[in-house]
């Protein structure tokens, strides 16, 4: 069951002052549906303003392609000025995977809207950053060298033929650069000290540029080329500086994580408190800028966790507030997850699974269709996770089990992530009921629309075939994990590993009724076969290892 798709897109636009500009491009943004605008923040001084906004690729797509087209009508780079370095009216817009899509998903959809930005309204565009045709456009500052003044020229040379659009000066527009990379996290490290110089010396120990190298004397040291030798530091992808922020009363250690892949952030954050303890400093706390997407937290939260020698598994929630705790997220500002996590500020509501349990149960009595048995089947093999996860948990630091720590510690992991797929299923699944629901109350006067509610229909049995199989899938797996849990985890607990098979096994085969009941709509007689042919082998394997695991369990008893 994979993660729902989420891309974020952060378009710069020059124009920070005329905020019925600033405005209607906001309203472009916002008025595409599945796509959430997160920030707007415009700078008079820079006369630029930054937007953000996240959704799935195809409404982010669409949003910023509703934007630029806001921008053609009201920019006019011929009249702009500003302190920040720009190009075009639509100055960069990137395109940064999130979760559920890769890199390469993003380079194929700034590419898509790089070409159909330069078709529908005429202008030259650049691909940059992963994106690039070729390396020496990877670089902004490259592309954008010479800005909107050199403009001009710069067309008129072969080398510099954009990427897409005519090769010509548009005066109102100048060129526009799209491309893809990763998140970029704005992170400062608070330190106890006024000493910018101190906090300065920090950065240039961590920042993968590093510094330049001196003899004893303190001169800088040459190559043969007459080239400044450069010791590079401790960490890949960072940039930063040191400040002193007045209204924090500290220096910080100003940080640019290009790329948390390649660095973790709980890594910077435990760096610099080594470089701050060789100059008898200390890190009194840190703070995010903007966004943050939630894997780093996780990471951060996992790495914490097993440092205190618990599980990683823990809930997700557990795991933010790890984070949030260690690195001292909230010591200048509140840290409210809600706000500040990317997938959780533009994340789409879950008004079945946020219920409270007895509001649920209520709701699956009332006399309507959904939600049925295929959320209910989803939320058993949901708590049939969570008690692998339980087990698991209840086992790392148990003594007598430290052969089965790590493993059980990544069981957890593993488990919280079909926990969370099946909980998102719950909604999934009545979401893809009413799709059948709203198919039948299309019109059906004329041959047309006859068709046309059919194909709706038939779409919506396919749909709401998929989702519960999906389900089945996630199940099986729970049920794995379950038998896992029996067999190595905290005997005391074992029991209820057992019970986590039992509840994953009813929700998979609840899953599989679900596939079978409306496959029988489905006309596509291929894909009817091929799916329920699919459906049963998932229950007999789910069988084979629910008896696994309750053979494990029984096992265990009689021991006893």
């Amino acid at each position: 069951m994979p993660d729902r798709k989420i891309v974020e897109c952060v378009p710069n636009f020059s124009e920070g002052r005329d905020h019925a500009v600033i405005d209607a491009i906001a309203r472009a943004i916002s008025g595409v549906s599945g796509a959430s605008l997160l920030d707007v923040d415009p700078g008079a001084d820079t006369n630029r303003t930054v937007y953000t906004f996240v959704g799935s690729p195809e409404a982010v797509a669409e949003a910023a392609l509703a934007a630029a087209r806001t921008a053609r009508e009201l920019i006019d780079m011929g009249k702009h000025s500003g302190a920040h370095p720009r190009m075009g009216a639509l100055d960069v817009c990137p395109f940064v995977p999130v979760s559920g899509v890769s890199m390469e998903d993003c380079v194929e959809l700034s590419r898509k809207v790089g070409k159909a930005m330069a078709e529908e309204l005429g202008v030259p565009v650049y691909l940059y950053e992963a994106a690039a045709t070729r390396p020496e456009r990877r670089s902004l500052a490259d592309i954008r060298s010479g800005e909107y003044e050199g403009l001009a020229a710069k067309l008129a040379r072969p080398e510099w033929a954009p990427d897409f659009g005519p090769a010509a000066f548009v005066p109102a527009w100048g060129a526009s650069v799209v491309g893809a990379r990763e998140f970029l996290i704005a992170y400062n490290v608070n330190l106890n000290t006024r000493d910018r110089k101190l906090a300065n010396e920090i950065a240039l120990s961590i920042r993968e540029g590093g510094r330049a190298a001196k003899d004893a004397a303190g001169n800088l040291l040459k190559d043969a080329a007459g080239n400044t030798v450069k010791l590079p530091g401790r960490l890949k992808e960072v940039r930063a500086i040191g400040w002193y922020i007045d209204s924090y009363r500290c220096a910080q250690v100003s940080i640019n994580l290009v790329n948390y892949k390649a660095t973790a952030l709980h890594e910077v954050f435990l760096t610099v408190k080594e470089e701050a303890e060789k100059l008898g400093l200390m890190v009194t706390g840190s703070e995010l800028v903007g966004l943050v997407p939630l894997e780093p937290m996780l990471q951060a939260g996992r790495h914490f966790l097993k440092r205190m020698g618990k599980s990683e598994g823990a809930n997700e929630s557990d795991l933010v507030e790890a984070a949030v705790r260690s690195m001292g997220l909230a010591s200048v500002s509140p840290f409210d997850p809600a706000k500040k996590i990317i997938e959780y500020a533009g994340r789409e509501p879950a008004p079945l699974a946020s219920l409270r349990v007895a509001d649920f149960v209520d709701e699956v009595a009332r006399d309507s269709p959904a939600p049925g048995g295929g959320s209910v089947a989803a939320l058993a093999g949901s708590l049939g996770a969570a008690l692998a996860v339980m087990v698991a948990n209840l086992t790392v630091g148990k003594k007598g089990y430290e052969p089965s720590w790590a493993s059980l510690s990544e069981l957890a992991v593993r488990a919280q992530g079909v926990k969370a797929a099946l909980l998102r299923a719950v909604d999934e699944d009545t979401a893809a009921f009413n799709l059948i629901m709203e198919a039948m109350k299309l019109p059906k006067g004329g041959e047309a629309e006859k068709a046309a509610r059919e194909a709706a229909l038939q779409e919506g049995y396919k749909k709401a075939s998929l989702v519960p199989l999906e389900t089945a899938r996630a199940c099986l797996e729970a049920i794995s994990l379950c038998a896992l849990a029996a067999a190595s985890g905290n005997a005391s607990s074992v029991t209820d590993a057992g019970v986590g098979a039992l509840m994953a096994r009813a929700g998979a085969e609840g899953a599989v009724l679900n596939v079978l009941v409306n496959l029988g709509s489905v006309k596509d007689a291929a894909f009817a076969a091929e799916l329920g042919a699919r459906a049963r082998a998932l229950l007999e394997e789910a069988d084979r290892r629910r008896d696994e695991a309750i053979g494990f369990v029984r096992k265990a008893i009689k021991s006893d």
